[in-house]
């Protein structure tokens, strides 16, 4: 049985997140149509982590198990020409068996993208958080310091989820610019649901003064999700980039 890594990337714009379900559009379930058709045979795909509705990734990783013999180039260009325009296979080669998307991953980082401007941008439509309040960029970064370290993060995870260790290491987080966008940048061994999500809220509603100042570890101390900000719109957050061994060390 062979393990095929596949990386990707994708617009999460028009998909009900990665993960197959019922009655909803989601970018697992293209993949697998599409490997579908090439090899002539349902096989199983396995992720590297959920992304939810809206989300975007610059990139994902999954696993192809098949028998099949076909060389990984030719299985690229195959899906790629099966695929719909917003999802790409951006590279294909071959594991161990041991390898597991996610399980062998040691980090992930996460981008926010936010248009800070009056008036809309519609190229960036559904990529990126219309923001129009004035951002101090500096003033922000130093807020978004406070998350780096390990922490119970209850107050920053969505009170849908039934996950029990909430406890997670962000190794860097800041506020920059990037282009014309406004961007907050995390990484950590792991994220809880909504997670970034619910930090870019709060970091907004420290910008608006509806959050005192250094107030994130407090925040963070009282384990509460009411504490927090609102859950940002999912159509700024993307995962960037996924690590695995020595590719990032803590």
């Amino acid at each position: 049985m062979r393990n095929i890594l596949l990386e990707l990337k994708y617009l999460g714009t028009e998909y009900h997140g990665w993960q197959v379900q019922d009655n909803a559009h989601t970018v697992q379930e293209e993949l697998q149509n599409a490997v579908e058709l090439i090899l002539s045979k349902r096989e199983p795909i396995t992720g590297c982590s959920r992304t939810d509705a809206g989300v975007h990734a610059n990139m994902y990783c999954c696993t192809l198990r098949t028998e099949s013999e076909i060389e990984c180039y030719k299985l690229q260009g195959a899906l790629n020409a099966k695929l719909p325009p917003d999802i790409s296979v951006v590279d294909c080669k071959d594991m161990p068996e041991d390898f597991h998307p996610r399980y062998s991953c040691t980090a992930k980082q996460y981008k926010y993208k936010i248009y800070n401007q009056s008036a809309r941008n519609p190229f960036y439509e559904g990529r990126a958080l219309h923001y129009r309040p004035k951002i101090d960029v500096e003033f922000l970064n130093e807020q978004a310091k406070d998350f780096i370290g390990t922490y119970d993060f209850t107050s920053f995870c969505s009170i849908k989820t039934d996950i029990e260790d909430t406890v997670r290491t962000v190794y860097n987080a800041s506020v920059t610019v990037e282009d014309d966008l406004v961007v907050f940048t995390v990484v950590a061994d792991g994220f809880l649901y909504n997670m970034v999500r619910i930090m870019v809220g709060t970091l907004l509603f420290i910008s608006e003064g509806k959050r005192a100042e250094g107030s994130i570890k407090e925040i963070i101390e009282k384990k509460d999700r009411k504490a927090a900000g609102i859950t940002a719109k999912a159509c700024g957050l993307y995962l960037d980039k996924v690590y695995y061994g020595g590719d990032f060390v803590g």
